[in-house]
């Protein structure tokens, strides 16, 4: 059901601009991303492969209070595989930063 809304999900427009040519500097978005203040939370699913763990290990590793959290058996929606576990650890990191 969710992959079957993802064509009108999507804005053509948007992601151009978004994705373009020249839009990203890899050195400054790393340094842009090492100078964010609060704590972010990285969420992988075990089993997803974009962003695989490793990869999503790396993203969180960027920034200065980065967390690393990978949902077992969780695919690419890791809120459809397993809502509870999903809620529940969103939830946690909301209110306590960890």
């Amino acid at each position: 059901m969710h992959c079957a809304a993802n064509a009108r999900q999507q804005n053509g427009k948007a992601a151009d601009a978004y994705a373009g040519a020249g839009a990203f500097d890899p050195a400054a978005t790393r340094d842009g991303l090492r100078r964010v203040a609060g704590e972010v939370l990285v969420l992988a699913g075990e089993l997803d492969g974009n962003p695989r763990p490793a990869l999503a290990a790396r993203l969180a590793a960027l920034f200065p209070q980065g967390v690393l959290e990978v949902q077992p058996r969780a695919r690419h929606f890791p809120w459809l595989d397993d809502p509870g576990w999903f809620a529940g650890r969103v939830e946690r990191f909301l209110s306590t930063g960890a």
